[in-house]
Parts: C-alpha cells; structure tokens; sequence
C-alpha cells in the first residue's frame, strides 16, 4: 500500500522503550481520489514511531466498496521496508515490478519485501463487496536493507485457545514469529511476532509473551481492555519490554478482534518519508529523484502502462534528520 498524503510528514523513527502501556488513538487517512477510501493509521506517530521493525500501521473497513470504490493503489515505489497485507474480508490483486503476481485472501500472509528497489499496484477486485484488513510495514536493518527484493506467503492455521479449565476463549493464527507454541513459516530479518486473535464474548485471554519485546495491540473491533486498560476500535495499545504477558479481556457481549505485533526494540534510528525507508536525507532524496524519472532501481509493473504511476509529492524545504536515540 502506499502512502497517498499529498504533504506527508517527516517521520523520524525510533523505537523508545519504557514500561506501562501507552494507547495510541489512530488517525483518519484517505487514500486518494474523490470518493477515497479512509484509512484509520496507529504508526508511525510522532510520539511512538515504531514497535519493533513494526513502523507503518494502517487499519480500514469493513468498508462497502460500493461507496468507496474499493482500493485502487496504481504502481508506486518502495525501500529499505516490508509489506505486510492482511485481510479479514475482500480480495485484492498484488503485482510486482519483480513478476509476482498474487492474490491477497483473508487469514493469508502477503509479505513483499522491497529491499534495494521495488514497485507494486494494490487493487481490489471486481467480486469484492466488502473490504476489511491492515496494511503493516517492516523496518528493515541496514545489514539487508540493501538486498534484492522478495515475496513469501503464508496461511497459517486456526489454533483454538482456551482458559486454565480447558474452556473455549477464543481463537489465533499467527502470521509472524511465535506465540503461544504457534510459529509461522515466514522469515524476517529481526525478531519478530504478528498474529491475529479473537475472543469469545465476555472471555479473557491470557498470551506468555517474550520479554525482550515490545508489544502493540491493534483493536478491529468496538472495546477490549489490555493488560486493564481499556482501548475502542483502531485504537493501539503500546506494552514496553519487560511484559511477560498480555490480558486480552474482550468487555463486549459479540466476539473481539486484535492484531498482536511484537519484536525486539529496532536500534537503528530511520528516516521513514513517504514510501521510502532510509538512512540519510541525501538518500530520500535519491530515492525520490530515480522514482520520479522512471529508473531502473524500481523496475515496472505488468499490465499498466507507463503514465500509470503514482508521483512523489514534493519534499519539505527542511533537511531530514533521524531522531537520536533517547539515553536509558
């Protein structure tokens, strides 16, 4: 997915871990055009960037594609991250200026990872009715930021859950990392942990979760409290390491949903701007000049032609500049 604001903001990303839990309220995002599919975005923030390699965090639907006219993400660039596409109603059609062409279901991890140079199209298909999911982004390390790009795909499996008497609470799939004895066939390049959980009606859940991670909690649905404090729909609650378990009490009498992302504290201080994961302000704007003449760093997509693009807006006049980490 791309980021379609046509002044975006310059996200200097660090993630500063602390102890409590900090709840994040999203922001609404549209994706462009005029009748423009909303997005409700978490991360990045300027005060909570990242958690983990976690650093992009956008949750939509469920939303009738009749009235928004689904999403319709032409060709646009990426660096330096992963994509994360996970569904929980609809379709959409995925192409890659590497050749992958693939549909992204729901329950199925589509994860693409851009690397040196890459770009893609998202679009929702014609038989969808309804769109409902997260689009996530993975920082990567500068050790293989640089790499080629990639494709994985996953569908993981329902694990059932259930409480110290051996009652039902809820269900998990785990599309990241481990948790709860699940772990998911997808490899990542830091320590990382994604997994969508559901709770039974008025039931709780209780995940042993590392300890060298932080944690967020992203709500799909209307109220749940985490760890005893209570969060609304789209809202993220943010567990800082040291929590070897999270309380999920589902206070609604339907059944909740939340996405769990975790990872060890990211220790390389980024400039995320726009589409683009990097280093320096001289790389973003390198990154933004090749995109904008067409070059050979970010390839082409199949079956768009070539003034089916979407441009970088312009750069803010200041220089870009990481956030330096925090003493601890």
């Amino acid at each position: 997915m791309s980021n379609i604001e046509a002044e975006p903001a310059e996200i200097e990303c660090v993630s500063c871990p602390e102890e409590g839990i900090e709840v994040i309220e999203a922001r609404s995002v549209p994706l462009g055009g005029i009748r423009a599919m909303k997005v409700n975005r978490t991360l990045p923030t300027r005060d909570r960037s990242m958690v983990g390699a976690w650093c992009f965090a956008d949750h939509y639907g469920p939303e009738p594609v009749s009235q928004s006219g689904g999403m319709q993400v032409i060709p646009h660039p990426h660096t330096g991250l992963q994509t994360v596409s996970w569904l929980f109603e609809g379709e959409i059609e995925h192409r890659d200026s590497a050749g992958v062409h693939a549909m992204v279901l729901p329950g199925e991890m589509n994860l693409m990872s851009a690397g040196h140079g890459i770009s893609h199209s998202e679009v929702s298909t014609e038989r969808v009715e309804m769109l409902h999911g997260l689009q996530l982004w993975v920082a990567l390390p500068d050790a293989v930021r640089d790499d080629p790009h990639g494709f994985q795909h996953y569908a993981p499996p329902s694990v059932p859950l259930t409480d110290p008497a051996g009652a039902a609470v809820g269900s998990m799939k785990v599309f990241v990392g481990t948790l709860g004895g699940s772990t998911a066939d997808i490899v990542t390049a830091t320590p990382l942990m994604g997994a969508e959980v559901i709770i039974e009606p008025r039931a709780s859940v209780d995940l042993d979760v590392d300890a060298t991670f932080e944690h967020g909690v992203l709500l799909d649905t209307d109220a749940l409290e985490v760890n005893g404090v209570a969060i609304g729909r789209s809202s993220l609650a943010y567990v800082g390491p040291g929590a070897t378990r999270l309380e999920l009490v589902n206070t609604t009498d339907v059944p909740a949903r939340v996405v769990v992302l975790g990872g060890e504290p990211f220790e390389e201080d980024v400039i995320m701007w726009w589409n683009f994961v990097g280093r320096t302000h001289d790389e973003i704007v390198g990154y933004r000049e090749e995109w904008q003449e067409r070059a050979e760093r970010f390839g082409s997509v199949d079956g768009w032609g070539s003034a089916e693009w979407i441009p970088a807006p312009p750069l803010p006049n200041s220089r870009l500049k990481p956030r330096k980490r925090p003493q601890r």
